[in-house]
């Protein structure tokens, strides 16, 4: 079954000369499973030479205790993966580590490099061989080139400087050195903290929270830091490109008890609940949510509102990634394993939806016709987000605009579709007001939305947008 929701986009996490260093990127990984479930990986300095621990599927399953003491402590990077660009193969699982003039280097990346493919065929041109089909892969090959001519520090600039899109990297020398750097748009979170003397980079501050780190700050878009025995520096290049922080991370991405762009995610979502509740009232028994991905959101519209909040649907959580498939006379159980209503809550009400998004539509249908055959009366549904119209270049999955259902058709259409008695999506400038950040329109990537890239493709990457 294809899951009718956004997959999300990878988590990085990095710390510098901790003596349990790997055990603590294990569970620095572990807060950020939600944003990758398809691999991930821990890479370590040894001897003076980087060592890898990789697999498909969760962290647990991957790594044991044996693993993690086996690769002890130090300089460590680890990653989380859901692919975007290249394969969900064990080749691309990352960090990715290369050997270059008898050192070695390792990346993590969370992100979407927009131009990859053009600079892949000039790296060819010039005798690059590369190993795997990721985007990743291609910073270390400009990276090393550049670093014989300039050293590290000069070597990261130039190099970022050739890419264009989304990215947050971890990078680990085998000096021991962590490298974070973020994108000059600032497209995906990247945060800096302190564990006991020990600098630790993070995709969110849950994976801080988790490890008793301390929350120093978020890194600036185009900041590069780079952590030594020496403490850390911050190298901010010249540049002017407009932030394009990523939106998507406050309706779905990043963990509710995450502090992202300067504000709590938590919080956030329950004020895009609210502004939804101003937009699109409508009378009710009760308010609920979809477990787990419009709770916060449902919470918010229902204290606006003044209408009762309620779980009626609970969630399976022990739901592995993989399970037997019954008969095929046992419709949409893919859909019905995770979650399952309560009758007695929801028989001859009307009910109140709140959902964070629509992406395909096919499990939103399947949930509302279990709804109906159960005895619901009257059943509306609140979208805490505007129409997903338009794919993402940045590093969210759904790349192609046939994939949208709200490309191919209008509420109304969208309302009968999914067999509800009425639809109200958030307005965008309802969404950007809630952020409470200011001067939202030029500080957010929107393009999910209006169509309106902040950073430019050319056409082989475009022209998905056409299908």
């Amino acid at each position: 079954m294809i899951e009718d929701r956004p997959r999300e986009a990878c988590g990085v996490f990095g710390i510098h000369n901790h003596s349990d260093a790997a055990t603590i990127t294990y569970f620095g990984l572990y807060a950020l499973q939600h944003r990758g479930q398809e691999s991930a990986g821990i890479a370590v300095v040894r001897d003076k030479q980087i060592e890898a621990h990789k697999g498909m599927g969760l962290v647990p399953e991957i790594f044991k205790r044996d693993h993690l003491e086996s690769l002890g402590g130090g300089s460590v990077i680890g990653h989380v993966r859901y692919s975007t660009t290249g394969s969900s193969i064990l080749s691309n699982a990352q960090p990715f580590v290369v050997q270059h003039r008898g050192k070695s280097y390792a990346v993590a990346h969370n992100g979407n490099i927009v131009n990859a493919h053009i600079l892949k065929e000039d790296l060819e041109k010039h005798g690059s061989i590369f190993q795997t089909t990721m985007d990743s892969e291609i910073f270390l090959h400009i990276f090393v080139n550049k670093l014989m001519e300039v050293g590290l520090e000069q070597a990261i600039v130039e190099t970022t400087a050739r890419l264009k899109g989304a990215y947050s990297f971890v990078v680990l020398t085998s000096r021991g050195e962590v490298v974070g750097i973020k994108d000059p748009s600032g497209f995906r979170p990247l945060c800096l903290g302190k564990l006991n003397g020990s600098y630790v980079l993070a995709s969110e501050s849950c994976a801080l929270d988790l490890v008793e780190a301390e929350f120093i700050r978020e890194l600036e878009p185009g900041e590069i830091v780079i952590i030594n025995n020496d403490g850390v520096k911050s190298i901010r290049p010249e540049k002017s490109e407009k932030r394009a922080f990523c939106i998507f991370e406050y309706i779905y991405f990043s963990r509710p008890d995450s502090t992202i762009f300067g504000k709590n995610v938590y919080q956030v979502r329950k004020l895009h609940g609210r502004q939804l509740a101003k937009e699109a009232h409508v009378e009710a028994d009760l308010v609920m949510p979809f477990p787990d991905s419009g709770n916060y959101a449902a919470l918010g519209y229902a204290e606006e509102s003044g209408i009762p909040f309620e779980m009626g649907m609970i969630r399976n959580h022990y739901v592995g990634r993989t399970f037997i498939q019954p008969t095929q006379s046992m419709r949409d159980f893919g859909v019905r394993v995770k979650l399952n209503p309560v009758k007695e809550v929801l028989k001859g009400k009307d009910i109140i939806i709140i959902e964070d998004s629509i992406i395909r539509g096919t499990t939103a249908k399947t949930r509302v016709r279990a709804l109906r055959k159960l005895g619901v009366k009257k059943v509306h549904m609140r979208i805490s987000c505007p129409p997903h119209k338009y794919p993402c270049h940045y590093g969210i999955d759904f790349s192609t605009k046939g994939e949208l259902i709200a490309a191919k058709k209008n509420i109304e259409e969208l309302k009968n579709f999914l067999g509800l008695d009425s639809l109200h999506y958030l307005t965008l400038d309802g969404l950007l007001e809630s952020t409470q950040v200011d001067d939202p329109e030029n500080n957010f990537c929107k393009a999910c939305f209006d169509g309106c890239y902040p950073v430019s493709f050319d056409d082989s990457v475009s022209k998905a947008c056409l299908e």
